[in-house]
């Protein structure tokens, strides 16, 4: 399989090589709307992360990366505002992908912002969407990476539901790790955890396991000075939405066979202390996995790892995974009708333009159409007028949950197609000011519930079989209540839904590390502790609530480079 699919990226001209050997190219061929724009100088990072583009218009602008259907992938997006229209007003929008809402996003002023989601793919195509929500803030992107993962990662994983990173760390390692040492490119964070770090005297490690960990992250490890001392792996608060945690162990030294090291993962919370893990012995020179998958709890928890009684040396960890699961995901637009929309886009290429899923998430459809509200949307109305169009009409009359079609205003040719005439829900057909010919279809003309608008078009009349301007409406009785043709709002939409807790990991970033800079890290939602390291701490801001309105969570997260060893919270 092809395990670097897409790299982007955004506002660049040029293909670039970063220093770990990544190819990145440009977004100009994926997408037509937005404008390049270039970071502050005082805020410039690297090329791959000193270029964006801004979108100024539409409710959502997107990206669509060619993939296999049914392959799990990892999608990581990077923000990087660097102040590059000079207001110091960094923009908050949101992001989508596949239909599915994936999280509100707070750039900074400076530095960068990550946000990463693990899911099997529905369909033929990643989508990542940019969506504005509030007046006068522009969505910007920096880089969009798709990864393709083997189907034993994460395989506790239901393929119906997505995988939010919160964290993914190294213990004790020296600098991030990503790409070629995980070929899979997931970005290992260096991180100190307890009171001390041990490096391990194995010349190989072997790390072979269902996740695919590279060895690098075993090299080293998170411990603490004595038997006796609890090691703090994590802080989880309540929250609806579960977490899944993977834990990485390897033995650091080739114990004698006098000498053991065992341990147990312990859960701290308002009803006490009590194990949850089984016995936990690191082999020495190879890989051992623990899994946390669907965990959820009803008060601040805190995960620790306890040596056993008889344990000759404390407890240790190399490397740890955090993720939100998400709800399930969207099927999204009815197929009958994405494939309609899909003509459309090839015969017209001014429609080409629109990508992503045309009515989800809800509230977000594309500009020129309206949808349902049920669970696999349907497109109950086009809103062509005044686009340009020319040409014949294509048959959309699978598209049969359409109730208003609105083509008035353009340069169609040819005949009224009679296929119109089978749309069971169709209420309003506006074609008028085209260039159509020839006689109206029986099955439009003698539609008594259907509104018909052709004036503006050489039609022949069905009485006189002569060419002229057909009547304005025709078929109109005064006991049908036509639907009105009226254009969609451009107002910003109203995304209703469940409120949950925001979760931001900000990370700020200047210099060279893990897309060449270097960074000073603030994480908030996975704390560092300045007395015994750092451990993930899934904790709430309760200062700050999202909502949103399709059935995938939110989950903000955070983007760091090489060398950002010091943090703060």
């Amino acid at each position: 399989m092809h395990l670097v699919l897409a790299s982007i990226n955004c506002g660049e001209t040029d293909t670039l090589v970063d220093t770990n050997g990544i190819i990145w190219t440009p977004d100009t061929n994926l997408i037509s709307n937005g404008v390049a724009r270039v970071v502050q100088s005082s805020n410039q990072i690297t090329p791959i992360v000193d270029t964006l583009r801004v979108f100024t218009s539409r409710r959502k602008n997107c990206y669509s990366v060619p993939v296999t259907k049914g392959e799990k992938v990892l999608v990581r997006v990077l923000f990087n505002y660097g102040n590059y229209d000079r207001l110091s007003n960094p923009p908050t929008f949101d992001i989508h992908f596949d239909g599915n809402y994936w999280t509100t996003v707070q750039t900074a002023l400076t530095g960068l912002t990550m946000h990463e989601v693990t899911y099997v793919t529905k369909g033929d195509a990643v989508s990542v969407c940019l969506a504005q929500t509030k007046s006068g803030q522009f969505p910007i992107i920096s880089t969009l990476e798709v990864r393709g993962l083997d189907s034993e990662i994460y395989s506790d994983l239901e393929d119906s539901r997505a995988l939010f990173l919160m964290s993914r760390f190294s213990y004790g390692a020296s600098g991030t790790l990503r790409y070629p040492s995980d070929p899979y490119d997931r970005i290992w964070l260096a991180r100190t955890a307890g009171t001390e770090t041990a490096t391990s005297d194995a010349i190989v490690i072997d790390s072979t396991g269902p996740n695919a960990v590279p060895s690098g992250v075993l090299r080293n490890a998170a411990t603490v000075g004595s038997t006796t001392d609890r090691l703090l792996v994590a802080t989880i608060s309540p929250i609806s939405f579960p977490v899944y945690m993977n834990m990485y162990f390897s033995e650091v030294s080739n114990l004698d066979s006098t000498e053991t090291r065992s341990f147990k993962a312990y859960e701290t919370n308002s009803s006490g202390t009590s194990p949850f893990s089984p016995t936990i012995s690191p082999p020495y020179g190879s890989l051992l996995e623990s899994t946390i998958y669907d965990y959820s709890v009803d008060s601040m928890t805190n995960i620790s790892l306890v040596a056993d009684a008889d344990s000759d040396y404390p407890p240790l960890v190399n490397a740890i995974e955090a993720f939100y699961i998400s709800g399930v995901l969207t099927e999204g637009t009815d197929s009958n009708d994405v494939e309609a929309l899909g003509l459309l886009q090839t015969t017209f290429d001014v429609l080409g333009e629109w990508k992503g899923d045309p009515c989800l998430p809800a509230g977000y459809s594309w500009d020129w159409l309206n949808c349902s509200n049920d669970a696999i949307p349907r497109v109950t109305s086009l809103h062509l007028d005044s686009f340009g169009l020319s040409g014949s009409l294509p048959d959309i009359s699978s598209m049969d949950a359409l109730e208003i079609i609105d083509f008035h205003n353009n340069s169609f040719t040819g005949t009224i197609p009679s296929s119109l005439g089978t749309m069971p829900n169709l209420k309003e057909l506006n074609l008028g000011n085209n260039k159509l010919s020839g006689s109206v279809p029986s099955s439009l003309s003698k539609n008594n519930k259907l509104k018909l608008i052709i004036t503006g078009n050489p039609l022949c009349t069905a009485s006189s079989k002569a060419c002229s301007n057909s009547p304005a409406t025709i078929n109109s009785s005064p006991d049908n209540t036509a639907v009105a043709s009226k254009k969609k709002s451009n107002m910003l939409p109203v995304v209703l839904g469940v409120t949950i807790p925001a979760f931001f990991l900000m990370w700020i970033a200047a210099g060279n590390g893990a897309y060449g800079g270097q960074t000073n890290a603030k994480f908030d939602g996975f704390q560092t502790t300045t007395t015994s390291g750092e451990h993930v701490d899934v904790t709430v801001n309760n200062e700050g609530n999202q909502t949103f309105g399709s059935p995938s969570p939110l989950l903000d997260e955070n983007y760091n480079h090489n060398n950002s060893d010091d943090a703060t919270h």
